[in-house]
């Protein structure tokens, strides 16, 4: 996780722009390769090979007209899980800068986790009160 908050709505809108890119924004590289090659392989199992060939020949001869035109043969079974995909990534992103921003705050505001149930902690004890676990310096300062 980053140190400083974050815009949801932008994490939002980078991965509406391109999977993965709201993942970048927030520094979490792995989980926007991640995203990325999850849409590259929907793509793949989903686009029938000779709309995908249609479509690297208009790319390649840069025509959008014909770039439009094999759109437009795309299926709804094709278009749906490409769109599943998408929303997911747009979700994930929005949420992972919420979760982000949450950390950022309780850790200004000095804000103690247990480190095996994650539930908030009085700091006046050295234990838990939900788990019983102990609580110590060190897993405190992760």
């Amino acid at each position: 996780m980053t140190r400083k908050k974050k815009r949801p709505w932008l994490a939002a809108l980078g991965s509406f722009v391109y999977p993965g890119l709201g993942h970048f924004y927030l520094r979490q590289w792995l989980r926007g390769f991640l995203w990325f090659g999850f849409m590259l392989l929907t793509a793949y199992f989903f686009i029938p090979p000779a709309v995908a060939n249609e479509l690297s020949v208009a790319i390649q001869n840069n025509d959008m007209a014909a770039y439009s035109q094999a759109t437009r043969n795309l299926g709804f079974d094709v278009s749906l899980p490409l769109l599943f995909v998408s929303v997911c990534n747009i979700i994930d992103a929005y949420w992972s800068a919420v979760r982000n921003n949450r950390v950022v705050q309780e850790a200004a505001d000095g804000t103690i986790r247990c480190p095996n149930c994650g539930r908030k902690v009085d700091p006046e004890f050295d234990f838990c009160q939900w788990c019983s676990s102990s609580i110590d310096a060190e897993s405190t300062a992760r």
